[in-house]
């Protein structure tokens, strides 16, 4: 194997045992991404002599005799999350030269730990899209298949993990955007419970479902990403005082007398015949290894997409609204007036996918249809919540598909929105009800990779990343 396609727990351990310096790992991992880049275009803005600086300054603490696991380790951030210094455009042409006087907690919390950046990856404008297809500036292509999505909006991420240009990555999470391109490119990808993970920095969409996870090539490099990231942040008053586990501790393959239950509507919307096949031979190897293993059902998740595409454009319509050209980000039309240079800025800086869910938020939000739209579906939210939480009094966590149908080609769905949306109907229930829930490989079809969906109680990472890691240790047998 080349350095670079070891997982992030193996370099750690190489790292601190002195077989390899963090200048030569960072090193391999540049010329990896200047081998593939040009093909799979995981990355907006790449930043080699940052990385190495970063990379020398590792070195200098690991000679002091200075450890942890992401000491020295090269990482890849989406590029809606705030870098000091470092453009983050949130791949739209209104944030195209945006440079953060600030960084966000996550990003921070990794240069405490001595990680080293190589860039911002990729992603749908302002993480509105399911394929990394709606960026300002470039598709991202899957390396599994260059003529495939790499999912999204967290594509770039998935990509540049998949592909060995980052030994682990940030995403974010706000219907499904870490764990459905973790499936489609056969990498890990862990949403966690709303509230774990601070999102001060992080550029919002829905404020009340977007959350910042991690992106790697095994369960247990997500445990110690999860380590340094996770735990509250008084920049963020929806982060939450809950004691931080070590999650590591989790990485034991058992699952002996787990309760894991199986909602039948999870395989019924849409997902492929061989999918379901897949996930539920990924699912009977956990029971035969001890794990009680039922179906159940859940009847509200059936409206989960047409209550996510009530409330997550309202949340968008008022997030954006802070894109004016006024304080920063793109300008256009200054002459025009403060009306005119309103109108001309957002109209020019935003792409049509970003436009049209801001008019259908601002629609649901404004008088005589906010009770009819936005009330309605914050009730039904309810109850979806409710029907989740009898699930889970019953479970210790639930089992299902990540994706419908594996990664579909480039442009095969353009122009057909609602069976572009229709690709996260199968995670957006874990955003709508805060839950923690981990995509792990299992398996393919066609030659593409399949996810399973393992979806836990709050706060319950732990139990939801043993699982995960039990299937993998199964499955590398």
């Amino acid at each position: 194997m080349e350095l670079h396609e070891y997982s992030l727990l193996e370099l750690s351990e190489r790292l601190r045992r002195r077989e390899i310096s963090a200048i030569e790992l960072t090193e391999a991992v540049i010329q990896q991404i200047e081998r593939l880049e040009p093909q799979i275009q995981a990355y907006i803005t790449l930043t080699p002599d940052l990385a190495r600086e970063m990379a020398r300054q590792a070195q200098a603490r690991l000679d002091a005799g200075e450890w942890n696991p992401l000491l020295g380790i090269p990482v890849a951030i989406k590029d809606n999350i705030s870098t000091r210094g470092i453009r983050t455009t949130c791949a739209s042409r209104i944030l195209q030269n945006y440079i953060p006087p600030y960084d966000a907690t996550v990003t921070a919390r990794l240069k405490q730990a001595g990680a080293v950046i190589l860039g911002k990856t990729n992603m749908d404008e302002f993480a509105m899209g399911s394929s990394t297809e709606y960026s300002a500036f470039h598709p991202t292509r899957n390396p599994r298949d260059l003529s495939r999505v790499p999912g999204g909006s967290s594509g770039g991420s998935a990509a540049a993990v998949a592909a060995h240009m980052a030994i682990a990555a940030l995403g974010s999470d706000t219907g499904g955007s870490i764990r459905q391109p973790a499936a489609y490119c056969g990498v890990v990808g862990l949403k966690p419970t709303y509230g774990r993970v601070s999102r001060y920095g992080l550029i919002a969409y829905a404020s009340s479902l977007d959350q910042i996870g991690p992106m790697t090539k095994t369960v247990a490099d997500c445990a110690l990403m999860m380590n340094v990231i996770a735990g509250k942040d008084p920049l963020d008053a929806t982060s939450v005082e809950v004691p931080v586990p070590d999650y590591r501790e989790a990485l034991r393959a058992d699952v002996q007398g787990l309760r894991l239950g199986v909602p039948r509507e999870f395989f019924a919307q849409g997902v492929q015949p061989e999918v379901a096949q897949t996930v539920r031979r990924a699912i009977d190897q956990l029971a035969d290894a001890g794990a009680i293993v039922e179906e159940t059902s859940i009847p509200m998740v059936e409206y989960g997409l047409p209550i996510y595409y009530i409330l997550a454009p309202a949340e968008c319509s008022s997030n954006l609204a802070r894109y004016d050209g006024v304080r920063y980000g793109l300008r256009v039309g200054a002459e025009l007036g403060h009306i005119g240079m309103m109108e001309r800025t957002r109209a020019e800086g935003f792409g049509d996918e970003v436009i049209q869910r801001i008019m259908i938020g601002t629609y649901a939000l404004s008088a005589g249809y906010y009770d009819a739209y936005y009330l309605k579906a914050q009730k039904a939210r309810t109850l979806l919540r409710q029907e989740f939480d009898r699930a889970m009094a019953q479970f210790d966590a639930l089992l299902c598909p990540t994706a419908p149908t594996p990664a579909f080609k480039i442009g095969e769905l353009i122009s057909d929105p609602l069976a572009m949306k229709l690709m996260d109907v199968l995670t957006i229930p874990v955003n709508l009800t805060g839950l923690p829930a981990l995509s792990v490989p299992c398996g393919s079809v066609d030659g593409l990779p399949v996810g399973l969906q393992i979806i836990g109680k709050p706060f319950d990472e732990p139990t939801v990343l043993r699982i995960g890691y039990t299937y993998e240790q199964l499955t590398r047998q």
